[in-house]
């Protein structure tokens, strides 16, 4: 063979492209309630994305079925294959199937297109709206912000319930766990939260994050309603993954929720989301642990099952001025059974979180409500989430409404009470008048310090038990009308000035002298 010839094929090899395209795949080896195992993919990581690719001649069925990609989750890395869960229809998977590493972490799209609408647990848009056209993909797995990373909380977050913001105080980056039985308010304290924050102005207006976990159709489409007709919906995503979904978009949903809440937070805006509940997710990632064959555990839930929830409220936080300020504000919500608090879940989820409202059936049926037993409610971060002026009308809140618990249980048993006892059990018994409010009707921070300041000064003291509600409603319009420039004074300074007591006592003795008809004092 001459040197020409030697050339030519040498110039061939180095121009040599494959046109075949090497690719690591595998094959469903079986399938069922929404788990595949799969025979190769030995480079697969975990939470890795595979994508199901229909080859070869499809069945009629096959062929008449929606068209589009179909994604899988891989949760388990073995050593004769992998095993994953379906993210979409399980109908179109089938053994023999060829599976495809895609190596990609599963991410969620977020951007302020996102705001006022409806996604599901995969970020897609389910309202019924267009899609969105321009979006950050952000990782559904990302670790917690380090020490380093964050500052105390100390900025409140006001929910506009007067129970929690003078006693049980939530700060901006705060983990307060909401918790009670079925049917105590649980969503309803959430939801105000969430309307309340329109009264902030704009530019410190929390972004709002509703992730609604295992709930009825109609629940979450009520709550959209809701909020739309609020005028909160503007400012709120809602991330839903129903009782009809999967149990893998049910236990995915809380961290597409938070990932969507860590773009808004790298931006250095505040974020206030809510998962409502972790009780369901924990039962969704119970199901997909032992479809997996994991090692059941305590109740038959997986070993991890503390991880999965602590991996997910640790990403609440706020950070530090050198990583932009923002903030992710959690309110988990827990379901107890029959009040019971000593539960896996709930333990669990109390030794995460940095305080819990407790909401109690007793307290709802007596229409006590918001229904929070102050008494073993606690927030741990305390009066530093609140204003001076708010610290300043609060102070001993918590412990007269203990101390009124304590009596009220003895007054049963006791036939004759002195004075001053029966005096504490009369003012208490109007403290607990004072703090009840309707669903949907959160109150400005402003309003709240003034009630709770004319509470102190007695003012409700020769007021009728039955008729405190509907004067202190009187009240506030009253002194909305006549110092409007005062209230706006203190919710801008954050302080209750001797100018502004002043201004509060004339209005509170005006309003009492207008309308000596409510001071008849009836003991109930």
């Amino acid at each position: 063979m001459d040197s020409s010839a030697v050339e030519k094929i040498i110039k061939e090899i180095e121009g040599y492209a494959p046109t075949v395209e090497h690719r690591h795949i595998g094959r469903v080896t079986s399938v069922g309630d929404g788990v595949v195992a799969i025979d190769g993919l030995s480079k697969a990581v975990m939470s890795e994305i595979v994508e199901f690719e229909e080859t070869g001649k499809r069945t009629l069925l096959r062929a008449m079925e929606v068209e589009g990609s179909l994604f899988g989750l891989v949760l388990n890395l073995e050593e004769d294959g992998v095993r994953a869960v379906i993210l979409g229809d399980t109908a179109r998977v089938y053994e023999g199937m060829t599976v495809k590493s895609t190596g990609r972490i599963l991410s969620v799209p977020a951007s302020e297109e996102l705001l006022g609408r409806v996604v599901n647990a995969l970020g897609e848009p389910i309202d019924g709206k267009s899609a969105f056209s321009n979006t950050t993909m952000m990782p559904v797995e990302r670790q917690a912000a380090g020490v380093i990373d964050r500052k105390p909380v100390s900025v409140p977050l006001q929910t506009g319930i007067k129970a929690i913001d003078s006693m049980i105080p939530i700060g901006r980056g705060q983990r307060e766990l909401i918790i009670g039985d079925r049917g105590t308010g649980k969503t309803t304290v959430a939801i105000d939260a969430i309307i309340n924050q329109k009264n902030e102005p704009k530019g410190n207006r929390p972004v709002c994050i509703y992730v609604a976990i295992g709930q009825k159709e109609s629940k979450t489409a009520r709550i959209v309603q809701q909020l739309r007709n609020e005028g909160a919906l503007d400012y709120t995503i809602i991330v839903d993954a129903p009782a009809s979904a999967p149990a893998a978009l049910q236990f995915l949903a809380p961290y597409s929720g938070v990932a969507i809440g860590e773009y808004f937070m790298d931006q250095g805006r505040d974020v206030l989301i809510i998962y409502d509940d972790l009780s369901k997710q924990a039962v969704a990632y119970r199901e997909l642990s032992l479809l997996l064959r994991r090692p059941p555990g305590r109740e038959a839930y997986p070993g991890d099952i503390f991880y999965l929830h602590s991996r997910l409220l640790e990403r609440a936080a706020r950070l530090s001025d050198e990583k932009g300020g923002g903030s992710i504000t959690a309110l988990p919500i827990i379901e107890t059974q029959e009040g019971d608090v000593s539960g896996y879940i709930p333990t669990n989820v109390i030794s995460i979180t940095d305080g819990q409202m407790f909401l109690i059936t007793d307290l709802f049926n007596k229409g006590i409500r918001p229904a929070i037993d102050v008494g073993i409610s606690v927030s741990r971060v305390g009066s530093n989430a609140q204003t001076k002026a708010m610290k300043a009308v609060a102070g001993g809140l918590k412990l007269e409404l203990a101390q009124f618990r304590e009596l009220e249980a003895f007054m049963q048993f006791a036939q004759d009470l002195d004075k001053a006892t029966a005096d504490r059990i009369e003012s208490g018994r109007r403290m607990v008048e004072v703090l009840k409010q309707k669903n949907g009707a959160p109150i400005p921070i402003e309003k709240q310090i003034a009630v709770l300041y004319a509470a102190g000064q007695k003012f409700f003291s020769d007021v009728a038990v039955a008729q405190v509600t509907r004067v202190e409603a009187r009240l506030i319009e009253f002194l909305d009308g006549q110092i409007s420039k005062t209230l706006a004074e203190i919710r801008k300074s954050g302080q209750l000035s001797d100018a502004s007591k002043k201004q509060l006592d004339k209005a509170i003795e005006e309003f009492r002298l207008a309308h000596p008809e409510l001071f008849s004092r009836t003991k109930l």
